[in-house]
C-alpha cells in the first residue's frame, strides 16, 4: 500500500449506543485528517425483545452518574442526547435497513439519518414507522427498504459483520479498526486518535523500507 493512499477507518456501530454517537464527532475528526472511514454493523444487543427495552429498565442497571457522564461526553462532542424517554429500541431493523442502504451508496447517510433520528429528534427506530421516513430523507424507497428487509435478505450481512468483528476481539462499540491492523476501543480523544494515524504511517513506513 502506497504511504499516500489515505488510511482507511473501519467502525463497528450500534445506532443505540451512546458511545456510538460520540463517535460521528470521532469519524468527523479523522476525515479532516485526511482518512477514509465508513461504517459496520455491530448487533450489539441481540438480547432486546423485538419491541425495545422499556427505558427505566435500562436506567435501573447503572448508577445516576454513568447517565450523566454519558451525557456530558456527548455533549461535549458537540451532540445532542436526547433519546427516547421511554424506550430503547431494538434496533436489529435499523442495522439492516442500513446495509440495504449500502448498495445504493446511502449507508453512511442512512446512518447518520438514523443516528439524528434517534439521538436528537427522540424518536423510537424500532419500528418502520420511524425507519421509513429516516429512509426517505436519505433519497431512498421506504416501500422497497421495508420489502427487502423483512424478506431477510440482510440479516447474513449484519450477523457477519458482527460475527468478524467479535472473531477479531471485539465485544463493545465503537470499535475503530486502522487499516485492518490497529485497533483502538470506544470513543477515545482526538489525542489518541492521532496517535493511532501516526502509527498506521509508521507501520506503511516500515513496510516500505522492508520492501526496498
Amino acid at each position: 500500500m502506497a504511504d499516500d493512499q489515505p488510511i482507511e477507518v473501519a467502525i463497528w456501530s450500534d445506532v443505540v449506543c451512546p458511545f456510538c454517537n460520540v463517535a460521528r464527532e470521532r469519524a468527523e475528526y479523522l476525515r479532516r485528517a485526511g482518512a477514509t472511514v465508513h461504517w459496520l454493523p455491530y448487533d450489539l444487543h441481540p438480547e432486546y425483545p423485538a419491541e425495545g427495552l422499556p427505558r427505566e429498565d435500562l436506567m435501573r442497571r447503572y448508577p445516576p452518574a454513568m447517565h450523566e457522564g454519558v451525557r456530558r461526553m456527548n455533549e461535549e462532542a458537540g451532540l445532542a442526547y436526547n433519546p427516547h424517554p421511554e424506550r430503547v429500541p431494538r434496533t436489529r431493523r435499523a442495522l439492516e435497513v442500513i446495509e440495504w442502504a449500502r448498495g445504493h451508496g446511502k449507508s453512511d447517510a442512512l446512518h447518520e439519518r438514523i443516528m439524528d433520528a434517534y439521538w436528537t429528534e427522540g424518536r423510537d427506530i424500532t419500528g418502520w414507522d420511524e425507519l421509513g421516513p429516516c429512509v426517505a430523507d436519505v433519497g431512498l424507497d421506504p416501500e422497497e427498504a421495508r420489502a427487502e428487509v423483512e424478506s431477510g435478505a440482510f440479516a447474513r450481512e449484519v450477523d457477519a459483520s458482527t460475527a468478524t468483528a467479535q472473531r477479531h476481539g471485539i465485544n463493545a462499540v465503537p470499535a475503530f479498526v486502522f487499516d485492518g491492523r490497529l485497533l483502538v476501543s470506544g470513543a477515545q480523544p482526538h489525542e489518541v486518535m492521532e496517535a493511532a494515524i501516526a502509527k498506521v504511517a509508521e507501520m506503511r513506513a516500515e513496510e516500505a523500507a522492508a520492501a526496498g
